[in-house]
């Protein structure tokens, strides 16, 4: 069980133009000990005030809410040149491709889909207040077909050994294709907290910061194959 940190539960920021969204992110995130809704805002423009003035530890932001969208928020709270940049992790309904690379070039230290449901919210507040980065597992494969050539042969076997144990290797090639931490566990009859578990070692030896980097991983290295276009 997850306890209150020492220096209190970490103060999140909802901005989200949807009421109903809005409350349930505030019912999930209330529902932790280390975490606490400090402010929301329905808008971009009420919600870069509220950061300013609040200074929460984390700002939730939505992509398309009127007036500034949730890009522009990121940018202006945590992009390049920022004085103090704070934390914006984006949740949204879209899931474009420039959306994402915008965001994340501008500063966001994540990318969740709502519909990737709470628990990967919960994950995400929690890894973004660890310094790392967390990407709806639904993009990790996206991002991954973007980066790789049109038509590439098979990759050759890696001469040395693989840093992962056979266990570690299978639970790279899911997360390579998609798969959540739930959907990994069902397949392999593990618990979600187990395959979490499993992740966060294979990230510590790849010395990899997100999904992403393992799923790039188990491409180049022949573990999940060329990555399928749409």
């Amino acid at each position: 069980m997850t306890t209150t940190p020492p220096g209190g539960p970490t103060r999140i920021l909802i901005a989200d133009d949807q009421e109903d969204v809005r409350s349930g992110f505030r019912l999930i995130l209330g529902s932790q000990p280390d975490m606490t809704v400090v402010g929301e805002a329905a808008d971009g423009l009420t919600a870069v005030g509220l950061a300013r003035t609040l200074r929460p530890d984390l700002v939730l932001a939505d992509i398309r809410m009127p007036g500034v969208d949730g890009l522009e928020v990121t940018r202006r709270l945590a992009g390049p040149g920022v004085t103090d940049p704070m934390r914006v992790l984006v949740v949204t309904t879209f899931d474009h491709d420039d959306y994402v690379h915008t965001a994340l070039r501008d500063g966001a230290c994540g990318f969740l889909l709502k519909r990737s449901g709470p628990g990967l919210l919960i994950e995400g507040v929690r890894a973004a207040m660890a310094g790392d980065m967390l990407i709806s597992p639904q993009i990790t494969v996206r991002l991954l077909r973007n980066l790789a050539p049109a038509a590439v042969p098979a990759p050759v076997a890696s001469p040395s050994p693989s840093p992962l144990t056979a266990r570690e290797q299978e639970i790279a090639r899911l997360v390579a294709e998609g798969l959540t931490n739930a959907e990994i566990g069902e397949k392999l009859y593990i618990t979600a907290g187990t395959a979490k578990t499993h992740i966060a070692n294979v990230q510590a030896k790849l010395r990899v910061r997100n999904r992403v980097g393992i799923a790039a991983w188990s491409w180049e290295n022949g573990l999940a194959g060329p990555v399928p276009r749409e």
